[in-house]
């Protein structure tokens, strides 16, 4: 019942965030297909918002009211999945202020401070291990080793090389695929982001892993799915790690998306691959902009600013 409480929320946020004021909804059978839900939690949507005035439902006709308000969305502690929970308390601790390279991390204490048992806490921490930022020693505990300027520049050609990769193989989709629509909602609450940009960028970081990670299923390459997954991670919070000129950074990143879901949805090869590469390098650029450049550049990456 919890799981299915959690997809329904989840589900819910997602929905609500692509909503349009005077737009005509689709039948529920066409909304749990664009969403990946069941027919009775597309309806459960439809219920909560028409109890909440915003939409009216009558029979076929469901008509937008209003544009949904942030009181209207479940809070993100509520739609998380344990990984989601466990990788933001482990991401939390080790960016934090006194966080620095031979920082122990004890699994134990982790599990308790999240409520979990030790089991999960293990196996984040040995997926997570692979990019060599932490590192095992004995009796459950870890080492923190450190974001380095080479480490970052080493993520981004790799990340680089997956992402051309799937962005062509995304453009050779058949009309039909269920990757469309999802991309067709993406672009929908990029515009919505825009629209409300000064109360919603810092959630910006969530919607470029979805992204990413939709684009990369589109490889449908078990081993550059896996990674990826993982690489979303770091690329995902780096934008907690230099907050200055946040908002400036997540609007040029937001039109640069949109161009390139243009560009996808043209299934032109050539503008698919100069608009992936264009913000890649945006991206590689904003990366190796959140690391310290002081002397020590082996330092960990700290909130600076």
């Amino acid at each position: 019942m919890a799981r299915q409480n959690t997809v329904f929320k989840e589900a819910y946020n997602r929905y609500v965030s692509a909503l349009r004021t005077d737009a005509a909804l689709p039948s529920e059978p066409e909304i749990a297909a664009q969403l990946g839900i069941s027919r009775s939690t597309a309806r459960a949507i439809l219920t909560r918002l028409s109890d909440a005035g915003i939409i009216r439902w009558n029979k076929r006709q469901k008509v937008v009211l209003r544009q949904p308000t942030e009181a209207d969305f479940f809070p993100s502690e509520e739609t998380d999945s344990l990984h989601d929970i466990i990788e933001r308390s482990f991401m939390q601790r080790i960016l934090s202020d006194d966080a620095a390279p031979g920082m122990q991390i004890n699994e134990l204490e982790l599990a308790r401070e999240i409520g979990t048992g030790t089991t999960s806490v293990r196996e984040f921490l040995i997926r997570f291990s692979r990019f060599g930022l932490i590192e095992k020693r004995p009796n459950s505990h870890w080492i923190l080793k450190g974001f380095t300027r080479d480490f970052a520049l080493e993520l981004a050609d790799v990340r680089e090389m997956f992402e051309v990769h799937s962005a062509a193989e995304f453009g050779k989709l058949p009309p039909e695929s269920d990757a469309w629509r999802a991309l067709s909602d993406i672009k929908a609450e990029h515009h919505a982001m825009l629209r409300d940009l000064d109360t919603r960028y810092k959630d910006f970081s969530t919607l470029d892993e979805r992204f990413h990670l939709l684009i990369h299923a589109a490889s449908k390459n078990r081993f550059i799915a896996d990674f990826y997954d993982a690489i979303a991670i770091i690329f995902h919070y780096h934008y907690q790690w230099n907050k200055a000129f946040a908002r400036e950074r997540n609007e040029r990143a937001i039109h640069e998306h949109l161009d390139y879901i243009s560009a996808l949805e043209s299934r032109d090869q050539a503008a698919i691959d100069f608009s992936c590469r264009l913000h890649l390098r945006s991206a590689r650029q904003t990366l190796l902009q959140s690391i310290p450049t002081a002397p020590s550049d082996d330092s960990f990456a700290k909130n600076q600013r």
